[in-house]
């Protein structure tokens, strides 16, 4: 076996990205969605607000909040992963 049959290579991903999935996990509670929201439309502008999907964990204490957006670049996911950290309410960003 060579080097780079051992070597796992993500999937690349080609830039613009049109609906693209942000998964964003946080603690259940009154405007965690709009939070989301906000940050989204933030960084990415004009996303469509009706893909939205949010989940409640089974004993209601998380909440799942899914977006699609039109990824234009790693810098973009970098930014919006880091703002949504800084809000203290996220648990992962997937």
């Amino acid at each position: 076996m060579s080097d780079s049959d051992s070597d796992i290579q993500a999937p690349k991903i080609e830039f613009p990205c049109p609906n693209y999935p942000i998964k964003v996990i946080g603690d259940a509670g009154e405007g965690f969605a709009e939070m989301v929201v906000e940050v989204i439309r933030r960084h990415a502008p004009g996303f469509d607000e009706t893909t939205l999907v949010s989940r409640d964990s089974r004993n209601g204490r998380f909440l799942s909040v899914q977006v699609l957006i039109t990824a234009t670049g790693v810098e973009q996911l970098q930014a919006i992963h880091v703002d949504l950290r800084a809000s203290g309410r996220v648990h992962m960003v997937l």
